[in-house]
């Protein structure tokens, strides 16, 4: 909270920053989201997402290909309960489906397991009874 408010001091200071306000850099595998506060010209301040991914071209050169979301503050709200449904809906069915595939490993796995225990009861045969 400290840095937003330095941030912040910056902001009223020097207006040709005044749209930057604060920001946070999620990496997560070969994406980057960008969270940042920004400021419109009524200083009412607005969220930007931001995902941005590294391609690679066919010669190895690269560039970031980037996606924006604009999100107001009279849409936090909304925003955020339709964002924490999704989230629960996955984790509650994602969870599920994991356990049921754990479920069915186990039940195969067992299945195997008394395949081979079957298959245990041969007559031990030596490699001299068949010179025999």
């Amino acid at each position: 909270m400290e840095d937003f408010e330095k941030n912040e001091d910056i902001v009223e200071n020097d207006s040709k920053f005044r749209d930057e306000i604060y920001s946070v850099a999620v990496r997560a595998g070969k994406r980057t989201y960008f969270f940042d506060v920004k400021s419109t010209r009524r200083d009412e301040f607005y969220l930007t997402i931001t995902e941005s991914k590294k391609r690679f071209e066919q010669d190895g050169s690269f560039h970031f290909e980037k996606h924006k979301i604009f999100l107001y503050k009279e849409d936090f709200e909304k925003f955020d309960e339709g964002l924490q449904e999704v989230i629960t809906f996955i984790d509650q069915n994602q969870q599920e489906e994991y356990v049921s595939q754990t479920d069915d490993f186990k039940e195969s796995e067992e299945n195997v397991l008394e395949e081979v225990s079957f298959s245990k009861d041969y007559t031990n045969l030596e490699f001299d009874d068949l010179n025999s």
